[in-house]
């Protein structure tokens, strides 16, 4: 029963010691083992491993990727125009040897704070180099430049113990204070090519106006000209007509050209004609069929109704070179002076009575 009393607190013991000699490196990690903070091994291996109790110590460090947001900086390029940028970085621990003597117990968030600080001393050192514009920047070239400050970066974080994998802009703009006036001046510009760009279509429209409206002059002109040659030859044809007409049967073109005479003298409504009845103009009511062309003189007008001369077309399209017997309107008799021989009144177009002659 004694024996029991000294062999289970014994056991206990040693249960206690073995546990406390063995610890376990899992595969996403690294271990120190540390005897009074001095580095006696380093497991990077997964699996068990063994440490001398209570005398020595395990520290574990992280061996994934890890990720780390810069603060947001201002960088001034080349070109003056201050940007606002904010980065971020991957970086792993490489040599947790190294690591743990840059860093000491301050572990990932003291290196983190160092790494941060190398990460905006880089970048502000490649983004406001020289020949670095904003515009750089902001365009396909900005991928150059971030690798740019990844190989320096990984240079200045190699005494760490750090790998800097990859580095990255998230977002690269103005200052607040910059953006409306940076607005204003890309508002203006826009516009500026918006007038340029009107004024271009104004101007190619002017032109597109000026040839259409010269084309309709140049299409009118023609067509007038071809007008006017068709119009005169036509003219010419109409007379060379009436010349054969006349020059065929003299006494039927006289006759034809008495009785267009004698339309064009009584039509409209209430027309009076006051002539003596033994003139040229009646002399085919009279039923005297002369050879010479029919002319009418000049009619007197009596009263209110309104006195129609006899036409004159004949005269006009009569060929050159015949010589009309129709007296001149001037030397027409008024009814005034042939009153004593009598008179002769034709009777308005609407009325159905025939004018009567009196001698």
């Amino acid at each position: 029963m004694r024996k029991m009393t000294f062999i289970l607190p014994a056991i206990v013991v040693v249960i206690v010691v073995f546990l406390s000699s063995v610890f376990v490196v899992d595969e996403r990690e690294k271990a120190l083992v540390l005897q009074f903070g001095q580095i006696k091994a380093v497991k990077e291996d997964p699996g068990l491993a063994f440490k001398i109790p209570f005398i020595q110590d395990v520290v574990r460090y992280d061996d994934r990727i890890l990720s780390l947001d810069t603060d947001t900086i201002e960088v001034t390029p080349s070109d003056d125009r201050r940007l606002v940028v904010d980065a971020f970085a991957r970086y792993r621990i490489a040599d947790v040897v190294q690591f743990r003597q840059a860093v000491g117990v301050g572990g990932v968030r003291t290196a983190e704070d160092r790494l941060s600080g190398i990460l905006n001393a880089q970048i502000r050192e490649t983004l406001g180099a020289d020949q670095v514009t904003s515009d750089v920047i902001l365009s396909e070239d900005r991928r150059s430049l971030t690798n740019r400050i990844r190989d320096n970066a990984r240079a200045s974080a190699r005494s760490l113990g750090l790998d800097v994998v990859d580095v990255r802009l998230k977002q690269t703009n103005l200052p607040s204070q910059n953006l409306e006036a940076t607005f204003a001046r890309m508002r203006a510009e826009r516009e500026r090519e918006a007038a340029d760009e009107i004024a271009r279509g104004n101007e190619a429209a002017q032109r597109v106006r000026a040839l259409a409206d010269r084309t309709v002059v140049e299409t009118q002109s023609e067509a007038e000209r071809e007008a006017n040659v068709i119009r005169g030859e036509a003219d010419a044809e109409r007379n060379a007509i009436f010349a054969e007409a006349y020059g065929a049967d003299q006494e039927f073109f006289a006759f034809y050209r008495s009785l267009q005479a004698y339309e064009n003298a009584i039509q409209g409504s209430n027309s009076s004609i006051v002539l003596t009845p033994t003139g040229e103009f009646f002399e085919y009511f009279n039923g005297q069929g002369a050879a010479a062309p029919a002319a009418a003189p000049a009619p007197s007008v009596g009263g209110d109704d309104e006195a129609t001369a006899p036409s004159d077309e004949a005269a006009e399209e009569a060929p050159e070179g015949e010589a009309s017997t129709a007296p001149a309107a001037d030397e027409a008799p008024t009814a005034a002076d042939e009153a004593g021989t009598g008179e002769a009144t034709v009777p308005d177009a609407e009325s159905d009575d025939t004018a009567p002659v009196t001698q």
